[in-house]
């Protein structure tokens, strides 16, 4: 099989399959993100939709239908063996041939986090039917280790939108509304993934210096970003000509060059984040929260100032209030129900409702 070493970046001319059994060990890959052929005669693709191939680098290979099934359990299989544990892989699949790869999926350890939508602009057209405008992006880890999920990484938690909406929660909902990338005059794959599409899931699922893979490069957007976001690259292609045209874009490609202008996300640094709740904290949070809604405070006003005082997120705050059994008279203004407590937080406050 023939390979080009770049940068010390290792990118492979020939089948996945064998490929990765040969050249890639177990347990070594961060983070997948791939495209795989969708099995629907994509190479003759613009005999039926009119597309003007000009610029489009032949010798796409396609995958027959009639082999589809196996061929999606032989690849992902080689992917779940080359993920470390706790890596993550995002597959990218139209819907024709989707429940292939459900089923390759089931039949590993790998494990479901999210089947996301994402949307994109200008679906094919048509007259007596409704337009397919989606993919589908499947979202999945191997078990065994902690998995990589950079929550701040694009928006910082605290982050409004002029509506008081959460811009944090907004970029973690899953649909994705990103549109493909139309490149008029320029030198392309029949299908390629668009730069913000990578680097949101870069941004979220791997650091600096991880190994991102694609295991089916065609137009080498997911190596590109992965460069660009000063990761590591590698991955296979197994068309000759469409290797040969994209690797010397690859020469070209400065590490990095994304970096400046991702945006910087606003993240409130919390004296007590991530830290274990003592008996103490406990009966402190039961207490205030407590004098909080008492006094006529929401829900809602009286975690945002428990956060101030607690040094802790949301989240947190929210998570031990219902472990500790507190429960809301719905729709009503601030006054908790009455609650059970434990003995460790009733031995060190006095409780107003008591």
């Amino acid at each position: 099989m023939r390979y080009e070493e770049i940068s010390g970046n290792t990118y492979f001319n020939g089948d996945c399959i064998t490929g990765a059994k040969r050249y890639v060990p177990s347990d070594s890959v961060d983070l997948i993100i791939t495209d795989p052929p969708y099995g629907i005669n994509g190479d003759k693709l613009h005999k039926h939709y009119n597309r003007n191939e000009e610029f489009v680098v032949e010798g796409y290979v396609e995958v027959p239908a009639s082999g589809y099934g196996e061929f999606s359990l032989n690849w992902i299989k080689e992917a779940e063996r080359i993920l470390k544990p706790g890596g993550s892989i995002y597959i990218v699949s139209g819907y024709t041939n989707l429940y292939h790869i459900l089923h390759a999926l089931r039949q590993t350890k790998l494990e479901e986090i999210n089947h996301i939508i994402w949307k994109y602009n200008f679906g094919v057209y048509t007259s007596r039917k409704y337009v397919s405008s989606h993919y589908h992006i499947l979202f999945y880890e191997k078990p065994g280790g902690e998995r990589t999920f950079n929550l701040e990484s694009r928006f910082g938690v605290k982050e409004k939108d002029s509506t008081d909406g959460s811009l944090n929660y907004q970029d973690r909902e899953d649909v994705w509304i990103i549109n493909r990338e139309y490149k008029p005059g320029q030198v392309k794959n029949k299908n390629e993934l668009p730069t913000e599409l990578l680097i949101k899931m870069m941004q979220y699922s791997s650091n600096e210096g991880d190994l991102v893979c694609d295991l089916f490069l065609g137009g080498f957007s997911t190596a590109k970003v992965a460069i660009g976001l000063n990761r590591r690259a590698t991955g296979f292609e197994i068309s000759p000509s469409m290797f040969d045209t994209k690797i010397e874009e690859m020469k070209a490609i400065e590490p990095g060059f994304l970096l400046p202008a991702l945006r910087c996300p606003e993240i409130e640094e919390l004296a007590n984040q991530g830290k274990s709740w003592t008996d103490e904290d406990m009966a402190t949070l039961i207490l205030r929260f407590n004098q909080l809604t008492q006094s006529g405070k929401t829900k809602k006003e009286s975690i945002e100032l428990l956060e101030e005082e607690l040094g802790r997120g949301r989240w947190s705050i929210e998570k031990m209030l219902k472990k500790l059994g507190v429960q809301f008279n719905g729709g009503k203004r601030g006054r908790p129900k009455k609650q059970p407590i434990t003995d460790a937080v009733r031995d060190q406050t006095v409780l107003p409702f008591e």
